[in-house]
């Protein structure tokens, strides 16, 4: 459970990090839309989970990793944007956010399960009519 000075400091390094990415991102990934989708950080404030969504790139593992090699130079440029608010600058860890894929996943087994159930019940329509 994340007490609400942890909540409160990872929505503004959530915040400074989107619009980090937004300005700079393309630096590190060109041609590639980046979303900070979360961020948990440790209770002592010194270590930050970042959780990423990419959108319009094949390979986002490589992506991960191109971003996580960078993470000195992010850390670098949040520390200046933040500098005035926080006494340490978190280090920065990135990970995949895999939510959308799961819920695409979700949505597939749920309409092969509709499909299923609706064939049973053609099936089960048509016993009854044969009798």
């Amino acid at each position: 459970m994340e007490s609400k000075r942890q909540q409160k400091f990872a929505g503004v390094l959530q915040e400074e990090l989107a619009t980090l990415f937004q300005r700079e991102g393309a630096e590190y990934l060109p041609n590639t839309l980046v979303t900070i989708t979360k961020v948990r950080v440790s209770p002592d404030l010194a270590v930050a989970k970042v959780y990423l969504s990419f959108l319009s790139t094949n390979n986002t593992g490589l992506s991960i990793a191109t971003v996580n090699s960078h993470a000195g130079e992010i850390r670098y440029k949040l520390g200046a944007r933040i500098r005035h608010q926080v006494r340490v600058v978190p280090s920065l860890t990135f990970f995949l956010d895999d939510t959308n894929t799961y819920v695409e996943h979700m949505d597939k087994i749920f309409d092969k399960i509709s499909k299923e159930r609706k064939e049973q019940g053609k099936e089960e329509e048509e016993e009854t009519t044969e009798d």
